[in-house]
């Protein structure tokens, strides 16, 4: 019983491989796409309607296994649109017969080209007026515990132009991505970001890549002396304590960068406060990006010179 049932099944697959190698080699037709890439149209041409279509289907006669690089291997047809744009507004038209000997020169030698849908293609055309605006991230950027930001996001482009209408341009100054939230940021990374672009107008381009530099943080300490600012004439403003210690955070690569001198310390006097006044700080190195004081509040005294 089992020897009968292998040499069935070793038949059925000889049938099976007899009836592809006959299916491959015999002549016959099927439908495949060909995907459409147009060029030469400037950017202030806008088209009406749903545009042009990016895929044509087509009926090819051909051999089964020529047939079959069709399909895993699509066609491509580039279509300069220049010749067809003529004036500020029109209808472009691709008429049929022009289009069927742009897709029979892409096609095998062998291979017959029997229909195509649609069979030409039809779209009217308008003169648009264009803009230079500023592109800007709408959105949050949150880094990963111990992490921090380096520097503002780069956006390449930063810039783009938009078509539209004159009065819808000169409502509009910048393009906003749309609101996007990135959290958990550790390491220095690239975003394909959308843009949000408002009804009735078109942009150069529709997306832009967002590049955050991150950077692992830690913390430096350093006393440093408080200086005492505003005292009245004829006194002198004493300070308790004059001293006070300073936390600053600084990224890893950079901690040796940051000195004491980095730091100023200062107290400016009130005559609206009584015993107590802030420490403020002040720092230039540009490889701080925070810093506290303890104590945050010290008392005072004035003297009279």
């Amino acid at each position: 019983m089992k020897r009968d049932i292998l040499t069935f099944l070793l038949f059925l697959l000889l049938a099976a491989m007899l009836w592809y190698g006959h299916a491959m080699q015999s002549v016959r037709n099927t439908v495949v796409p060909v995907l459409i890439q147009y060029t030469g149209k400037p950017g202030t041409i806008g088209l009406g309607g749903a545009g042009l279509p990016d895929t044509v289907m087509i009926e090819v006669r051909d051999a089964g296994y020529r047939l079959n690089t069709y399909h895993s291997d699509p066609l491509h047809l580039s279509i300069d649109l220049r010749q067809y744009i003529h004036g500020e507004k029109g209808t472009i038209r691709v008429p049929s017969d022009a289009l069927r000997r742009s897709i029979s020169d892409i096609l095998q030698g062998t291979s017959h080209l029997i229909d195509t849908k649609p069979e030409e293609l039809v779209c009217s055309y308008y003169t648009e007026r264009e803009k230079t605006v500023n592109i800007v991230f709408a959105g949050s950027l949150e880094t990963a515990d111990e992490y921090q930001l380096i520097d503002k996001p780069q956006l390449s482009p930063s810039k783009t132009k938009i078509y539209g209408s004159e009065k819808a341009l000169n409502a509009i100054d910048t393009l906003y991505t749309q609101p996007t939230e990135l959290s958990g940021l550790s390491d220095t990374a690239s975003y394909r970001i959308a843009l949000a672009i408002p009804a009735g107008m078109r942009a150069e381009t529709d997306s832009i890549d967002l590049r955050v530099l991150t950077e692992r943080f830690t913390e430096k300490k350093f006393t440093i002396p408080l200086r005492a600012i505003n005292a009245p004439e004829g006194y002198i403003l004493r300070l308790f304590p004059e001293e006070v210690e300073v936390s600053i955070r600084v990224g890893i690569n950079h901690f040796a960068k940051v000195k004491p001198q980095d730091i100023q310390a200062s107290c400016v006097y009130s005559p609206n406060r009584t015993d107590k006044l802030d420490v403020e700080l002040h720092y230039t190195n540009p490889h701080i990006t925070a810093a506290w004081a303890y104590p945050g509040v010290v008392e005072f005294l004035l003297i009279e010179k």
